[in-house]
């Protein structure tokens, strides 16, 4: 048996009167929706985990590269300098 407040379950008979359901029929839907919302979410936390990572890791190599990439600027410059 479950209970619920009074207003909710009025609310829910309203809903289940509109749409020709059962209320079993409703509560069936609300839970497989409610399961399905928190499966999304689980999702989104993890892809949200991920991309946090991700951002590090590309900070990481950027600051990794930085020195070479600085060498080569300068290299570059050097070459056209001596070029003119």
């Amino acid at each position: 048996m479950i209970s619920l407040p009074h207003s909710l379950l009025l609310e829910v008979d309203g809903v289940v009167q509109m749409e020709k359901k059962t209320r079993s029929e409703f509560i069936r839907e609300a839970m497989k929706l409610y399961l399905l919302e928190r499966k999304k979410k689980q999702i989104r936390e993890r892809m949200q985990e991920g991309y946090i990572e991700m951002a590090r890791l590309n900070l990481t190599l950027a600051n990794e590269a930085l020195p070479a990439e600085n060498e080569a600027d300068r290299l570059a410059r050097e070459m056209i300098t001596e070029s003119e």
